[in-house]
């Protein structure tokens, strides 16, 4: 199926020798003073940000999530949230901002700031559809699976806990797996997982837009439980919608993907501060000017005193 893409704004140019009726009514007013009048249109504002298709065809999801919840979720909720993003930033600082950037600036330590919704739910939105697949589910593999058995006790009590932290997110919001390199507060937020341990995975839920990306963590996985992403195919049954998330939506794939890109983001991190450290200890232990001594100049009473 052939995805809707909006329409661009183009200026039209209306020639005064081509008719009404076309083409071959304008061959026989070949001899015609030719003119084009320009017709200059209003200039249509180009989108700093622009509305991502899925991965994959709107009905590839079917029958577990149906063509249908994907032109209304994505093509109608999805679609609104980045048109109100481009209007909202449009003449501001945040306009020339990466979208992460525009989410931490505007999150503003909890006292959100107007963007923040629409640009955390462009964000959310877009990690969404590349967290599931047509025939998704099953196991993960590799390093994913090694630290789900490590920081949850198996793959089973993981699904468990995920189900329930999206089970239980009250009204509107997400539940995120992700990769926790950092152990205490940052600064734009309290961190809700305070540990000495880091480099670890963790579940979260978080109420309506707000996403992990404010406590510093690098999300690997995400459930929609607003209730436009399952009401046209489950209605008012969340449970059976996580379950056929987890069972039959899930791309590990993906999820592997986006580890492996959070332990090298961490590593660059940790190289970066490792580098600052060293500078500062070398301006801290740079040898300090050496003292010369003074000398004056000799009067003559004191030759003569020598």
């Amino acid at each position: 199926m052939e995805l809707p893409v909006a329409s661009a704004a183009t200026a039209s140019l209306q020639c005064s020798f081509l008719p009404r009726h076309g083409l071959l009514g304008a061959l026989g007013h070949a001899g015609r003073e030719r003119r084009c009048i320009k017709k200059v249109l209003p200039a249509k504002i180009t989108a700093k940000f622009e509305l991502k298709p899925p991965p994959y065809p709107l009905n590839a999801l079917e029958p577990v999530m149906s063509q249908e919840t994907l032109e209304y979720h994505w093509g109608k909720h999805h679609r609104a949230y980045v048109d109100n993003l481009n209007r909202q930033i449009e003449g501001t600082d945040l306009e020339e901002k990466s979208l992460e950037d525009i989410i931490d600036t505007s999150y503003n330590k909890g006292d959100i700031l107007p963007a923040f919704n629409n640009a955390a739910q462009v964000w959310n939105h877009d990690f969404f559809w590349e967290s599931i697949k047509p025939g998704g589910g099953g196991v993960p593999s590799g390093d994913l699976l090694r630290l789900i058995e490590r920081d949850f006790g198996s793959f089973p009590k993981f699904v468990d806990q995920f189900k329930k932290a999206a089970a239980t997110q009250f009204g509107s919001g997400w539940a995120w797996l992700a990769y926790k390199a950092n152990r205490l507060n940052v600064g734009n937020a309290i961190n809700p997982c305070p540990s000495e341990e880091d480099k670890k995975l963790v579940i979260v839920k978080s109420p309506n837009a707000v996403n992990p990306l404010i406590w510093d963590y690098h999300p690997l996985l995400a459930i929609d439980v607003w209730e436009h992403a399952y009401f046209l195919d489950f209605q008012i049954r969340r449970h059976e919608y996580i379950s056929m998330f987890m069972d039959k939506l899930v791309s590990w794939e993906a999820v592997s993907f986006k580890l492996e890109q959070a332990k090298a983001q961490v590593a660059e991190r940790e190289r970066e501060d490792e580098r600052k450290r060293r500078g500062e200890e070398e301006e801290t232990f740079t040898p300090s000017e050496a003292t010369t001594e003074e000398i004056y100049p000799v009067s003559d009473a004191d030759a003569d005193a020598l």
